[in-house]
């Protein structure tokens, strides 16, 4: 295979961590907000206590991971020249995984140093954590159009 045709992914001709990293928030913490509802329904004691740990972990690993995705996003784009479409395109979905990664955050120092792991989580708690989670796809949805629309981050090859 020549060296023009290889395939890869690069954004600013550094390995592309980002879209590597991306996907480890959205699966922790897309499970976090389904065991912690489920903590939160489930009458055995027991059973729920055990679903209120390993959605806590979930949620904390999560949000560090969002925090490792956003920094390896702003790192991407540091010197990228893209058109004004593209820009305006990416601006947005920045500003969604800024808010997001907030929230997230906020919620795993909420639910690891607020309250005991294994207690069942509020209904307050949840609701945070539902709209968190919304956020968090609707964050992905907004990096779609980047590089399926845009190409941004990903080497053109020519032919």
């Amino acid at each position: 295979m020549n060296e023009r045709c290889r395939p890869g992914v690069f954004v600013n001709g550094d390995p592309g961590w980002h879209p590597l990293v991306v996907h480890f928030p959205l699966a922790l913490v897309v499970t976090a907000a389904f065991v912690l509802v489920a903590a939160r329904l489930l009458r055995q004691e027991r059973h729920a206590a055990t679903l209120a740990t390993v959605g806590t972990w979930n949620l904390c690993l999560g949000a560090l991971a969002a925090l490792f995705a956003l920094a390896t996003g702003l790192a991407a784009v540091l010197d990228l020249h893209v058109g004004l479409a593209a820009r305006q395109a990416l601006s947005l979905h920045v500003k969604w995984a800024i808010f997001t990664t907030l929230a997230l955050v906020l919620l795993a120092v909420w639910r690891g140093a607020g309250v005991a792991q294994e207690s069942r989580p509020s209904w307050v708690f949840i609701v945070v954590l539902v709209a968190a989670t919304a956020a968090l796809i609707m964050t992905g949805y907004r990096g779609g159009p980047n590089v399926y629309q845009y190409g941004i981050g990903v080497n053109q090859l020519s032919h």
